[in-house]
This record gives C-alpha cells, structure tokens and sequence, in this order.
C-alpha cells in the first residue's frame, strides 16, 4: 500500500463516527468521536515496515498518529470495560486511573496501537493490561494458540505483570501463562497445551518454544510490548521482530516504555499503524517526586559509606556493575550486622524469586543487585536507591532509581561518585535531563546521615535463613516416586520435572 493510500485510510479513519454503548457521554466540546479500530486486513499482506505509520526520518521523532485520539477520562466507569474488570478494580483498591492509564484506555478499548511512554511505577501495567482483558474476555483460546501476548525483557518483570494481572483475569475467566527462561519448559509446554488466553513471555524462551511447537502466534490478536527499549538493549531486537512477523496482521500492537530511542523508534515505525502517542513525562522518565543525590567520596572510604548506607532503618536497593561486586559486598554487609543478600543473573530462578520474596516481606532489609534488578521490580515502602557503582548510561540511570517514587509515592536515589567519575557523571544528569543536588561525604558525617539516614552497623554478623516453607515435607505419593529413579532420571532429560532440568535452562529465554 502506497502512502497516499495510507493517508487516505487514515482520513476515512479520523471521520468515522462513534458508535455503540462506549458510555454515550457528552463534554463541554460538544459530541465525543469514537474512532471504530482500523481494518488493518485490508491490502496488507504481512507485517512489513510498507504497512506501517510514516513519520520524518532525520531526528528522532515520535510517529504521532494521524487520526484523533479519544480524550482522557477521569474514572474507570467512563471506560467501556466489562463490569467483572470494574468491580475488580474495585475490589483491588484502584479508584482513580493514573495519567497514562486515563490517557491510553478510551482508545485502546477501541483497538487502536498506542506508544505509550512512562516512567517506571507509573501504571503501564494496567494501562496496557485492562485493555488486553477487556478485548479478549468472553473468548477461549485452543491448545497451543494464544489469544494475546505481552512481551517483557526480565524474567522479574514478566512475573510482576503475571501478579499484577492475575486477579483481573480471573475476574474475567481468561487464563494467563507465564513463559520465561530459568524454569520447566516442560510445565510451560504444559500450561499452553492446556491452553491459555494471554502469555506474559520473554522473548527467548518463547521462541523455544515456538521452535518445540508448544505454541503458535498465528491467534494473536493484541500485543504489548513492555519496556521495549532494555529489550533493544539486551540483544532481543532479532527475536521481538521475529515474533511479530507471526501474529496475526490485523491485530492490535501496544509499545510501552520509560525511554525511547532509535532502535524502538524502528518497532514503532515497523509494527504501529496509526499511533496514539502518550508521554507521561517530558523528561525521559524524570520523576518529580524523586530527590537525586550525587555524593561525592574518596574511593578509600567508599566501602564504610556504602556500609552505613546500608544500616539505615527502612528498605534499600543498592547498585553495583559486576556479579562479583556484588557478591562481595553482600558478604561484608553480613559480616557487618546487615540484613543483606545479592541478586544477580548469576541466580537461578528460584533463588531470585525467594530473594525478592524476603526483602519484600522485609526479612532482607537491603537488595544488593546488579541491572538485573533495574526493571521489573515493584516493592512497597522502598524509598532509597543507592548506586553504588555509577550507571554508565542515562537509561540505566533511570531504570535504576524506577524502583523508589513508584504509583506517587516519594522516595531517593543517591549515586557514591569517586573523583575520577565526576565528569561523567555530570554528562550523564544532563542526559538523564535531572539536576541533582551534591555534596561531599565521608563515613560517619552528619550529612550523610541527613541525606541517606545512614548509621552505624551493630557489627554482630547476620545469616539469612530460607523460609522453613521453602523446604515442604514429601508425600507418601513423592516418596514412593523416588524408588523409580530411571524414570525421575528420564522425566528430567526432557524438562518435565523440576525447575533444574536442562530444557529448562534454555540459553534463549535466560532473561
């Protein structure tokens, strides 16, 4: 299809008249449009950049849609949602939409692609997760053949949009699975072959599965993309492309992240038709309910202040470069009297999830964590983040600090900078678009106790124990399932038993 075609589907689009029950309100403009969802069947034979919204090509720019976006609405009961979804809201306590949620939902409800840009904590989840639910309730999927798909690049991230959707899918009687490197493949397999609505996937083992021919896209008929640019980052573009060549062509794509840049701005440009476009803040994902502090040590005291940090009173993140780093300062926390333990790639997955478990619960108090931790995480009451290391790259500076001031709620982050990384660190504020406030500190001083609550550890070492559940008592049934060990021994060759198996550590789906 041509752009002048294009251009004039995109006029027939923009004056086509609302219609049906979506809540037959009226606004001080006069009559509200409702844009019907674009038939994106018509003269499109694939998912090719030929299909997709044209936008200048010099500087990066958003491809703002041509067609009319509906407005904002004030309460989820405006929204032409399912009374099951409302009533869950409802019940889990949401009252008022978020601007990106209010933004977003009267237009994707209609079908529309959407580019929604927030920071992290600012509610993508539900702004992408109850239209997803809203559009596929009342439907069933067959074995193997999802109806929707959600895209993330971390296995945590994947298991936090799992929890936070979960009581809004039931709500709905749709079926979620969660598919992600690091656990059975054989009981992922399982889950689809039953059969499952909506899949939160990272891309890698998605794709081992698709390949096993445990699951088929061809169903798909809404995917998000979420966090689209660490999926860029972290090496995913040849697999996220490869998967959205194979849902359906005349379904619905929505792009959420907290940054944007020239390798999501080439998803947009392939794989949105007509975008609505939201940006929750002008600041790449500044938040403005967040202190930054750059504190600058001398490197010999860097590990004390650290320290003191770290015995604060409350919950707090701290950020190093290396899997070893971070190892090594979990263990002096310990030692120090610290409630402490580390969070790396260097993890399986169970021992991620039990970790994040304990500082959510507060048995850990501190989360000594490399990027792993940067996206995906949501935990209440943490107002402290500390980069320990200073982040390379404005975008990991922000994704870093994402885990404090989430949903509204203040919070800090505070950056240890050495002499020598001073000015780049002043070249990274300015392309973070954050001016921080400095000062300079040494273990033990006032300020740094004013700005961080730091305080002296008790020096009495720590050992976090596993939780005793952690460790269930067998079955009979189990029991007598150990006298079998040759068919255990088979059972795990092919990853159908246990999060150890080797099928189940695919290479591809580690994120």
């Amino acid at each position: 299809m041509n752009r002048a075609a294009r251009s004039t589907d995109r006029e027939r689009f923009a004056r086509t008249r609302a219609g049906g029950n979506h809540a037959g309100r009226s606004s001080d403009r006069g009559e509200r449009f409702r844009p019907a969802a674009p038939n994106r069947s018509a003269g499109y034979s694939g998912r090719s950049s030929q299909r997709r919204s044209s936008a200048p090509q010099g500087e990066f720019a958003l491809p703002v849609g041509t067609s009319p976006a509906l407005p904002a609405v004030e309460a989820f009961d405006q929204l032409d949602m399912p009374a099951a979804l409302l009533a869950a809201l409802t019940v889990q306590g949401v009252t008022v939409p978020f601007p990106i949620q209010a933004a977003t939902l009267p237009n994707t409800l209609t079908g529309r692609d959407v580019l929604g840009r927030g920071r992290t904590g600012s509610g993508k989840t539900l702004a992408f997760g109850l239209a997803l639910l809203a559009r596929t309730a009342g439907k069933r999927a067959e074995p193997r053949q999802p109806l929707a798909l959600v895209l993330v690049p971390t296995r945590e991230l994947a298991q936090q949009v799992t929890d936070a959707l979960t009581p809004y899918a039931r709500a709905v009687r749709l079926r979620l699975a969660t598919v992600v490197g690091g656990m059975s493949i054989g009981r992922q397999a399982g889950a689809l072959r039953t059969g499952a609505e909506v899949v939160v996937a990272t891309p890698g083992r998605l794709k081992d599965l698709i390949d096993r021919r445990d699951c088929r896209l061809d169903q798909v008929q809404i995917t998000v993309l979420d966090e689209a640019d660490q999926m860029t980052d972290m090496g995913f573009m040849p697999q996220v492309t490869e998967l959205l060549q194979q849902v359906a062509p005349e379904g619905q794509t929505m792009l959420f992240s907290a940054t944007l840049d020239r390798n999501v701005d080439k998803l947009v440009r392939n794989y949105l038709t007509d975008p609505v476009v939201h940006s929750v803040d002008a600041a790449q994902g500044a938040v403005t309910t967040m202190e930054h502090h750059l504190l600058h040590v001398h490197p010999a005291d860097k590990q004390a202040t650290a320290t003191e940090i770290a015995a604060r009173d409350g919950k707090v993140i701290m950020f190093l470069d290396t899997k070893h780093a971070v190892d090594r300062l979990t263990r002096d926390l310990l030692a120090s009297g610290v409630r402490a333990a580390a969070l790396h790639g260097g993890k399986s997955q169970p021992q991620r999830t039990r970790t994040l478990d304990q500082f959510k619960s507060g048995h850990v108090t501190v989360l000594v964590a490399t990027n792993v931790a940067a996206r995906g995480i949501h935990v209440d009451n943490l107002d402290l983040v500390v980069n320990v290391d200073p982040p390379t790259d404005h975008k990991d500076y922000l994704h870093r600090g994402g885990r404090t001031a989430r949903a509204g709620e203040s919070g800090s982050v505070v950056t240890l900078v050495q002499p020598n990384q001073r000015r780049e660190m002043s070249r990274l504020m300015q392309a973070a678009g954050i001016t921080p406030q400095t000062a300079q500190v040494r273990s033990g001083d006032a300020e740094l106790s004013r700005i961080t609550g730091a305080q002296a550890p008790s020096g009495v070492p720590v050992v976090i124990s596993s939780p005793v559940r952690e460790r269930p008592a067998r079955s009979a049934s189990s029991q007598r399932g150990r006298r079998s060990a040759p068919a255990q021994a088979r059972r795990r060759s092919y990853g159908g038993s246990g999060t150890g198996s080797a099928a189940g550590r695919s290479s591809g789906g580690a994120a």
